[in-house]
């Protein structure tokens, strides 16, 4: 009984085609049709669709002409943020009554913590419970991955979509693990799996197997860590908000980005999701820090402290945008992340450097105005200028 009080467990939720989900919950008569949610414009990209259309090879991040292309019987509707982040927060109200460590990911997916409740009943039943109260209250639905860390957690939520309940124990683990092929680890991507099989490796357990020495030609520095995810160990912790020591949001791409354009708009978007909590946690920092990981799993860091505290998006976006014009984003870029760390409340600090410009401040206390009702994605900055 001491052990299964001590044994840690991780729930991953992730709403289930969560954008036409709810379309379709707003519109029953879109039932079992290929929904496409995306922009309005021809330049647009699909935000996300229903499992019927994902049966023609449509998928998020594609340009809406090619999904007409492969789909030309789809239902196309435009994005509606405002419903999708009312929605999120009845989820992420759900999450808050289950459990004291909520990490949220993104509008539609999270980490529960559920470790040393066998007295409610134990993290699957819980589980299971968080899971039917999403279908029974909300109508939605939501796939669940329970497991002794967020990598685990994550791989299992991830298994038998839509809908799915997935339970990996310790013991089960590394056998799971081991004939999946190695993209399953969450960052690997075609270019570093094209260099492993070059080693003879592709699936996760001769990962797990493969001599750390051989692993660094692939990942470098990430070396030991990907091994330590192939044998089935994170000790990542499930981190509130509140609590952490930095803010941030990073994002991953379907595909990858090579243009600088593409990068400077998502690193924007990324600032003002940033911005939006510091505020709303009445937080300010001194330093950002941009986080760039490539398509061969090549992960760089670059941070820059201010000389005032932080918390305006503009100032944000300025020092990160002054990083990433110093980086060759041609390989092709994964990921994008933006932090701001050495935290400090406004009113700790004798000069409140963030609220010298009365307009950026105006601007930014409308957004938050916006997005305090409707929620955070309801409004997005665009980039005016365009550079190469």
């Amino acid at each position: 009984m001491q052990q299964s009080v001590h044994q840690r467990w991780i729930m991953h939720v992730d709403m289930d085609a969560f954008y036409a989900s709810v379309e379709i919950l707003d519109n029953p008569k879109l039932k079992g049709l290929p929904v496409i949610v995306g922009g309005r414009s021809a330049r647009g990209v699909v935000s996300t669709c229903s499992y019927e259309a994902r049966k023609f090879g449509v998928h998020s991040a594609m340009p809406l002409f090619e999904a007409k292309r492969l789909c030309p019987q789809g239902v196309f509707v435009p994005v509606r943020m405002a419903r999708y982040a009312e929605m999120s927060a009845k989820i992420m109200k759900i999450f808050r009554e289950t459990s004291p460590l909520v990490e949220q990911l993104s509008i539609d997916e999270a980490f529960l913590d559920l470790t040393g409740m066998e007295r409610l009943g134990g993290a699957e039943a819980i589980a299971r419970q968080v899971q039917d109260r999403i279908q029974e209250e909300l109508k939605l639905s939501a796939s669940v991955g329970l497991a002794p860390n967020k990598f685990l957690a994550k791989l299992a939520s991830d298994m038998r979509k839509p809908h799915g309940f997935v339970k990996i124990t310790p013991e089960d683990a590394a056998g799971l693990l081991a004939p999946l092929p190695v993209t399953k680890i969450f960052g690997i991507g075609r270019s570093a799996e094209e260099k492993l099989k070059q080693f003879g490796v592709e699936i996760i357990g001769q990962l797990a197997a493969a001599d750390v020495a051989i692993l660094r030609k692939v990942f470098g520095v990430n070396a030991e860590q990907v091994k330590r995810l192939a044998l089935g160990l994170d000790d990542r912790p499930v981190v509130n908000e509140e609590e952490a020591k930095s803010i941030g949001r990073e994002t991953t791409f379907d595909r990858d980005l090579t243009d600088m354009d593409s990068c400077r708009e998502a690193v924007l978007d990324l600032c003002g999701q940033v911005g939006w909590r510091l505020r709303r946690e009445h937080l300010a920092g001194h330093t950002v820090t941009l986080k760039v990981k490539f398509a061969d799993f090549r992960m760089i860091t670059r941070s820059s402290t201010g000389d005032r505290l932080i918390a305006w998006d503009e100032d944000i976006f300025l020092l990160a945008e002054q990083m990433l014009q110093k980086i060759n984003v041609k390989p092709g870029v994964r990921l994008l992340g933006v932090s701001v760390s050495s935290l400090f409340r406004p009113e700790d600090e004798p000069v409140l450097g963030f609220e010298d410009n009365e307009r950026m401040q105006k601007r930014n206390q409308a957004i938050d105005a916006l997005k305090s009702k409707f929620g955070e994605n309801i409004i997005k900055r665009g980039i005016t200028g365009k550079r190469k």
